[in-house]
């Protein structure tokens, strides 16, 4: 089979398992430029990590078109204030980029909070402000001061990295919040959820699990987040971190200030969500009833849902599935899940992988695998025509790409409105991946209808 063309600067980001040469993978650098990069900015990724929390304003701080990114395209569920679905800018137009926005930050702020009463701000910093140069920190200090509340600047200027430097301007403003909340109600044997968002609800599954363990959970960060449970995280014993990229920073800030430990886990997928219970309960080893309550826990999810799966596998066994997703955490749950029901993994990639994660990858992947870094439209679509893949797994960037090749689609990012963490998602992702790849209605795209037929 030919293999796909690809810019050659960028030869050293692209693997193909079982070449007979040794696994190196070229990741964590600046997108090729001209080559369109699937990867978003360094405003972005703080905005996607912060947003859920939802007693807090969210003002960003620069034209208002930065600001469309708003709830709806990441909808992160609130249990109680969903003051994170307003979306609010200082459009900045030209005359303040000639003399400065400070004045006008100010006044948006003191509106802002007098009108809404939030229990902290976040102030985005984008491209233009870092261009001239307006001093968040001081206006934000002199805020906080006036107003009574935490107002805290995120050092998020798009142009000054990727989106994982993002995730690390987000953790650097969260970190001043930790630290300033009571402590004295916390049990020993408790947590902190991070890396989780609560898209569809996902949080409140999976509290429930711990809750069901005996097993306190001290804040979500930053799924349905509130302010004062931020403020009290470090009383936690332990932090359960789920995406590696987005907060892992902020868990090691804790562990260095705090002393305390990191459990890197993954609620998609039934092994990886039966390991993220198990990791915790053996951690808390002083009290063995919570193993034994995770272990009936996992018997009782699993009782229900592995006969359902063995169903839907009947129809999936031997089909194909590309992978392309923002952190590279949640693609090793997909692999093992995608194998759970019989399908090949034949391509997988990320935006924000590190060299561990992919050597993770390359591990778990069969040969003939494609491992990709920060891929673009181009390499992607050439990519799932020569592996003629049944489906395709990404977020809103890679919807058309599939949709234009006549390619199934399963949307995993922040956009989707249906719970695909826990045993319960997993039935729901084995569900919508069955629904997809067996509908009739890929009988009649181009890609699978003879050149004879499409002449007639």
């Amino acid at each position: 089979m030919t293999q796909s063309p690809i810019f050659q600067e960028r030869a050293n980001q692209i693997h193909r398992k079982g070449d007979n040469q040794p696994f190196e993978l070229a990741c964590n650098k600046e997108s090729l430029a001209g080559a369109v990069s699937q990867r978003a900015c360094v405003f972005c990724g703080s905005r996607v990590v912060l947003y859920p929390i939802a007693d807090a304003l969210h003002l960003v701080h620069g034209p208002v078109g930065c600001a469309v990114y708003t709830w709806d395209i990441r909808g992160a569920l609130s249990s109680g204030p969903e003051l994170h679905r307003l979306s609010f800018s200082t459009d900045l137009q030209e005359r303040d980029v000639i003399f400065g926005g400070e004045e006008k930050l100010t006044r948006a702020l003191r509106e802002l909070i007098d009108r809404h009463q939030p229990n902290a701000a976040f102030v985005y910093s984008t491209c233009i402000v870092g261009i001239i140069g307006d001093n968040l920190e001081t206006i934000c200090r002199r805020m906080s001061e006036e107003k009574g509340i935490p107002v805290i600047p995120v050092q998020s200027e798009g142009f000054k990295g990727n989106k994982r430097a993002g995730y690390n301007a987000a953790c650097r403003a969260m970190f001043r919040l930790v630290g300033t909340g009571d402590t004295s109600d916390i049990s020993p044997h408790s947590i902190n959820i991070l890396g989780d968002f609560n898209l569809a609800g996902e949080i409140w599954i999976i509290r429930k699990y711990f809750e069901r363990m005996g097993v306190q959970v001290v804040a979500n960060i930053t799924g349905d987040g509130r302010v004062s449970d931020l403020a009290r995280a470090h009383g936690a014993a332990l932090n359960v971190v789920q995406c590696s990229g987005a907060t892992l920073d902020l868990a090691k800030m804790m562990k260095e200030d705090y002393g305390i430990p990191i459990e890197r886990v993954s609620y998609f997928g039934v092994e990886d969500m039966a390991e993220a219970l198990y990791r915790v309960a053996n951690f808390f080893d002083d009290d063995p009833t919570i193993l034994q309550r995770a272990k009936e826990l996992v018997r009782e999810e699993l009782s229900i849902l592995y006969p359902q799966l063995q169903e839907l596998r009947k129809d999936l066994n031997g089909k194909k599935a590309a992978i392309y997703v923002g952190g590279a955490f949640k693609a090793f749950s997909l692999v093992k899940a995608f194998r759970l029901l019989g399908m090949d993994v034949v391509m997988v990639g990320s935006q924000t992988g590190t060299t561990e994660d992919y050597k993770e990858l390359h591990e778990i992947t069969d040969e003939g695998t494609i491992i990709v870094d920060d891929s673009n439209p181009l390499e992607l679509s050439a990519f799932l025509t020569e592996k003629n893949v049944d489906i395709f797994v990404g977020g809103v960037k890679e919807r058309p790409i599939a949709y234009k090749l006549g390619i199934g689609f399963c949307d995993h990012n922040h956009e989707r409105k249906e719970a695909l963490e826990g045993f319960v998602g997993m039935l729901n992702f084995a569900k919508e991946v069955h629904r997809t790849v067996t509908s009739p209605v890929w009988r009649f795209v181009p890609r699978n209808i003879s050149p004879a037929t499409l002449e007639e």
